[in-house]
C-alpha cells in the first residue's frame, strides 16, 4: 500500500489541532476539561445513533430517545465530577458492559433491532468510557497527565501503523478494515511502547518505564480493537465515515473510537499500578 502524501498530512494536521485542543481542555482548567469531555461524548452518541438508525432502521425510534441518552450520560459526568469517589472500582466494573455489548451490536436479529437495547448499549459503549477519562483527568485521583499520555499514544500509534503499512504493510490483517496490514499494525504498537519507554526513561516523572509502556500497550492493543468495532459498525451501516467533522478522519466517532475502547482499560491499569 504506497503512502499517500496529501492524505497522511491532512490526517497529520487534523491530529495536531486535536491533541492541542485535548492538551487545552485537560491543562488549563479542571472544568474545561470536564466540557470537552462532555462536547466528545455528545458528538460520538450522534454520530452513533445516525449509524445504528442505518443499521436496525426497522427499530421503532423517536428523537426524544437519543435526546434522553444525551442528557442522562451529561448529567453522570456532571456528578462523577462533583462527587467523585477515590477509588477507581467503578472503572474496574465499566469495561465488562462494553463487552457484553458487542454481541448486541454486531448481529442483526430482534432484539438488537430495539431502539432501547441500542441505547442503552451507547451508553455501555461512549458513556462509561468517558467518564473513566474524567477519572483519569481528575488531579486529586490521579495525575493528569495520564488523559493526555494516552491520547498521544493512540495517535502515535495510529500515525506509526499508518506510515509502517504504506511502506512494507502486505498482509492483510482484517476483512473488517482491508487497508490495515499486520505489518502496520505491530510496528505501530513497537514503535508507540518504544518511544513511551523512552518517555518514561528521560522525564522525571515519578512513574517507570513500565507503567508507560504498559500504557502504550493497552493504547495499541484496546485502540486497535476499538477502531475494527467502529469500522463493523460503518459496515453494518454501508458508509465510509460516522461524519464530516474531521479532514481526512471522519465524524467524532471516526476520531475517537480507540479512545472509546482504550480509556477503561487505561485506567484501570493506571489505578492497579501507580
Amino acid at each position: 500500500m504506497a503512502l499517500h502524501w496529501p492524505t497522511f498530512f491532512t490526517r497529520l494536521g487534523s491530529a495536531i489541532v486535536f491533541c492541542i485542543v485535548m492538551m487545552a481542555g485537560l491543562l488549563l482548567h479542571r472544568w474545561g476539561f470536564l466540557a470537552l469531555v462532555a462536547l466528545i461524548q455528545a458528538l460520538c452518541l450522534r454520530d452513533y445513533f445516525r449509524l445504528i438508525q442505518k443499521i436496525y432502521p426497522e427499530a421503532k425510534w423517536t428523537k426524544g430517545l437519543p435526546v434522553a441518552v444525551q442528557v442522562i450520560a451529561l448529567v453522570i459526568l456532571v456528578l462523577l465530577q462533583m462527587y467523585h469517589e477515590t477509588s477507581a472500582a467503578p472503572v474496574m466494573l465499566s469495561f465488562w458492559p462494553i463487552i457484553a455489548a458487542l454481541p448486541l451490536l454486531l448481529q442483526k436479529n430482534k432484539f438488537a433491532a430495539d431502539a432501547r437495547l441500542q441505547a442503552l448499549a451507547g451508553m455501555l459503549y461512549i458513556a462509561m468510557p468517558m467518564e473513566a477519562l474524567l477519572l483519569l483527568g481528575q488531579k486529586h485521583m490521579m495525575p493528569p497527565v495520564f488523559p493526555l499520555a494516552l491520547i498521544l499514544m493512540i495517535w502515535t500509534n495510529d500515525t506509526m501503523a499508518y506510515l509502517v503499512g504504506s511502506f512494507i504493510g502486505k498482509t492483510p490483517f482484517s476483512k473488517i478494515s482491508p487497508k490495515k496490514t499486520w505489518e502496520g499494525t505491530i510496528g505501530g504498537a513497537v514503535l508507540t511502547i518504544i518511544g513511551a519507554g523512552i518517555f518514561g526513561y528521560y522525564t522525571q516523572l515519578p512513574y517507570g518505564m513500565g507503567v508507560w509502556m504498559a500504557l502504550a500497550l493497552c493504547a495499541a492493543v484496546a485502540g486497535t480493537i476499538g477502531d475494527l468495532f467502529e469500522s463493523k459498525l460503518k459496515r453494518m451501516a454501508n458508509v465510509k465515515d460516522s461524519g464530516a467533522m474531521m479532514p481526512g478522519h471522519g465524524g467524532a466517532l471516526d476520531r475517537f473510537d480507540s479512545l472509546l475502547f482504550a480509556a477503561p482499560f487505561a485506567c484501570l491499569l493506571v489505578y492497579l499500578l501507580v
